[in-house]
């Protein structure tokens, strides 16, 4: 397991040193003479590339721009690597609750591990901030009030891409589903907007994580009268996939591909030949604005790739615990929770959003196609503009909510 840690810069611990006596007794709030935070992610498995290394540089940026330190409390960071295994994952937290004095965990990709994250958090009563699991349910039936769900979910995913795909006429529906939490949520999903907009679901196929051989499941799909093979998979399943489509001739059969979730990372890996005219739905692309290629900049300076919308929710849940920490005086999970939920989230990728009592964090998400060759222009320049969803559109209503902690008019 590899563990790592960055504490504040000398010169900020030597300033800690000198401070004020009214400023010492409040950091003495924070328990243990530090805000500790752990990076819980993938680096060894088919995320690895879209989060890993790269949420563990997010998070380092958010530190280092807060400063290193809340009123004097020096600020720690660590990460592991939960191998996209529920009890690993799962062991790793309690065991940084329990010894290690973790306050908040971040990331998590894998909606298995999360989950499992998600109910240890609460029972131990400290803060978990989701950036990469996709499952609606981490707010939904399996809420709690230790978690927040921060930057996209499937149900967002599902409503974005389903909704636009189907009013384009492309109305029938074959899944291939990678067989864990995450595709069972998004197929789910995805499979409600589709017949909602009445079209029809075809036909599904459950499919083991990290395949590497698609060739029957595409073959059924191919047969099967969809129009739409839709992608409910993560990663190097949906690059192995979109890569064994195209050699299988799945587009000149006319079936259309439709990868429901998909990062930039994986775009550059398979290259524009390959993914040029995907739909994609993200609350994040590099090539926004100003403030966007700003942060882009930076993170490519230190990983010599653009980032992904994981890995910059990874930077914005961290500046926003850090925050609230800070307006709080504390780290006292149930007080730190109810700051985030009372403050609002502005960052380069987000603009007056809001966290709900759920745990969601609702921001607008947008609809991109991948671009042609001929259309880009530079490397990284991968995407088109749609169109935009607002937050209020783009995630459930909280009267469509399992969530126990939704008081229910």
């Amino acid at each position: 397991m590899n563990h790592y840690a960055v504490t504040a810069a000398v010169a900020a611990c030597l300033f800690a040193q000198t401070l004020s006596q009214p400023v010492l007794a409040q950091s003495a709030a924070y328990s243990d003479g530090k805000i500790k935070i752990g990076v819980l992610t993938d680096l060894s498995g088919q995320l690895s590339d879209s989060t890993g290394q790269g949420s563990i540089a997010a998070a380092q940026m958010a530190v280092e721009d807060f400063g290193g330190s809340v009123n004097g409390t020096p600020v720690e960071l660590i990460f592991a690597d939960h191998q996209n295994k529920a009890d690993v994952g799962a062991s790793t937290a309690r065991r940084w609750y329990d010894v290690d004095q973790v306050d908040a965990i971040i990331d998590v990709p894998n909606s298995a591990v999360a989950l499992a994250v998600q109910q240890i958090t609460k029972e131990k009563n400290r803060v978990a901030i989701f950036s990469s699991p996709a499952s609606s349910d981490l707010t939904g039936k399996a809420c709690t009030p230790n978690g927040i769900h921060w930057t996209y979910d499937t149900y967002a995913l599902a409503h974005v891409t389903g909704e636009a795909v189907v009013a384009s006429g492309l109305d029938s529906w074959y899944f291939l589903t990678s067989d864990y939490a995450f595709g069972h949520a998004l197929e789910r999903d995805t499979g409600a907007v589709v017949e909602s907009q009445k079209g029809k679901v075809v036909g599904s196929v459950k499919m083991p994580a990290n395949n590497a051989d698609f060739s029957s499941f595409l073959l059924q799909a191919q047969a099967s009268p969809a129009k739409v093979v839709a992608l409910a998979t993560a990663g190097a399943d949906t690059q192995n996939a979109i890569k064994q489509a195209a050699e299988f001739g799945l587009g000149q059969s006319g079936k259309n591909i439709v990868a429901l979730l998909l990062a930039i990372s994986e775009v550059h890996a398979l290259g524009l030949p390959a993914t040029q005219g995907i739909m994609l739905t993200t609350p994040f692309y590099w090539d926004m604005s100003d403030e966007t290629r700003a942060f882009s900049k930076r993170f490519f300076e230190k990983r010599k790739a653009m980032p992904t919308f994981y890995q910059a929710g990874v930077y914005g849940a961290v500046s926003h615990y850090l925050k609230a920490i800070k307006a709080a005086g504390t780290d006292a999970a149930p007080t730190v929770m109810k700051t985030m939920k009372e403050t609002p989230v502005n960052d380069f990728m987000t603009k007056n959003g809001t966290v709900r009592e759920d745990g969601r964090v609702l921001r607008d998400m947008y609809l991109f196609q991948v671009k042609t060759p001929a259309e880009s222009k530079a490397p990284w320049d991968y995407y088109k503009l749609v169109r935009s969803i607002p937050a209020e559109r783009a995630f459930r209503p909280l009267s469509e909510s399992e969530c126990p902690l939704v008081k229910k008019m």
